[in-house]
Order: structure tokens, then C-alpha cells, then sequence
């Protein structure tokens, strides 16, 4: 269980997926979001990129932080072949990542950024997904029907792609999902 004693959450991120997280970790929190640049040091290693920029998102917060909340941003990234996959901008380019991750292994960063007034943490959870060989229909399905528009590497492993493609996992699903809910718990669970 978690006592928070005086402290109030604050979830900054516009992710219902984070949010649903979150909420089934029994915790009381609400909600605030800005618009956050998320570039990143084009030189950067791209398994820090994922903690560089919640740390960002958390920056962005700093003046406003009042004395008795504990902000977390969150941010995902995809990579394969050492290679960051974004949000996809368009059909296209959903279909030339997934492709990319058809019949391989990639990894999910997670990045996990908890700030209050004094104190700011940043964690990282890491987790490798297999996917099988996709066809093409496949892939199209899936774009057309679930529009993974706003998913780093242009899927959402709670959805059907997730159901017919991975069929390995090592790490936390919920990293996968966009929060590594373990990490949460037990930093809120231990926070002072």
C-alpha cells in the first residue's frame, strides 16, 4: 500500500494509457499537461533519450510545483537496430515501422521522471519485444482500424497488433504501455 501522507500526485501527461495505469495503482492524482519540446541531442545514446526528456517534461513544471505535490512525467521511446522510432506522422510511415518491427526483436524505454519542489528523480525501465512476421494486411489492418498516430513506434502492445504480434516479451508489459508502474509503486511507496 502506499501512503502518500501530505502529498499530492500530479500525473503531467496527456497519455490515457498512463493515466489508466496510474489509477489502477489505487492512487489518488490529478492531472496537468503543457506542450513540452521533445527534441533530444541528435549525438545522444538512444536508450537515454527516454529519461532525458521526462526529465524535460518535468523541467517545464518547476516554477509551478507547489510544496506538497509529487510530479510524474512520463516519456516512451521505441528503438531498433539502434535506431529511435517516433509517432509516426502519417499511413506510411505507421506501415514502414511496423514493417521495421515485423519478424525481430526491438526494445521500449521508458523514462520516469518524479519532482516535487526539492527533490527530482529520473528511473528508466527497459524491455525487449519479439514480433513475428506480419504481412502486409496484416499491418494494414491494424493502422487503419486502431490509428496508432500517437504510439512511439506506431503500435500499442494492449492492442491487436499486440494480441496477433508479440510473442516474446522480457521486461514489464506495462513499460511497453508507457509506464513502468513497478518503478512508480515503489518509489512512491518509499517517498519522504
Amino acid at each position: 500500500m502506499i501512503n502518500l501522507k501530505n502529498h499530492q500526485v500530479v500525473l503531467a501527461s496527456k497519455s490515457p494509457r498512463r493515466n489508466e495505469l496510474l489509477k489502477g495503482l489505487g492512487i489518488d492524482f490529478t492531472v496537468r499537461t503543457k506542450d513540452t519540446d521533445e527534441s533530444f541531442p541528435s549525438e545522444m545514446n538512444p536508450f537515454e533519450v527516454a529519461g532525458f526528456l521526462s526529465k524535460k517534461k518535468a523541467d517545464a513544471f518547476l516554477e509551478e510545483i507547489e510544496a506538497n505535490e509529487i510530479l510524474i512525467t512520463a516519456d516512451t521511446v521505441v528503438i531498433v537496430n539502434n535506431q529511435i522510432l517516433g509517432k509516426p506522422i502519417d499511413k506510411n510511415e505507421a506501415f514502414e515501422m511496423i514493417k521495421l518491427l515485423s519478424d525481430g526483436v526491438h526494445q521500449v524505454v521508458t523514462g520516469i521522471t518524479l519532482t516535487t519542489n526539492t527533490k527530482q528523480l529520473t528511473l528508466q525501465d527497459t524491455v525487449s519485444v519479439s514480433f513475428k512476421k506480419l504481412d502486409k494486411e496484416e499491418i494494414e489492418f491494424y493502422i487503419e482500424t486502431f490509428k496508432p498516430f500517437d504510439k512511439a513506434g506506431a503500435y500499442g502492445i494492449q492492442e491487436w497488433i499486440g494480441y496477433i504480434a508479440v510473442d516474446r516479451i522480457e521486461g514489464s508489459f506495462y513499460t511497453v504501455m508507457g509506464l513502468p508502474v513497478h518503478l512508480v509503486y515503489d518509489q512512491l511507496r518509499n517517498w519522504d
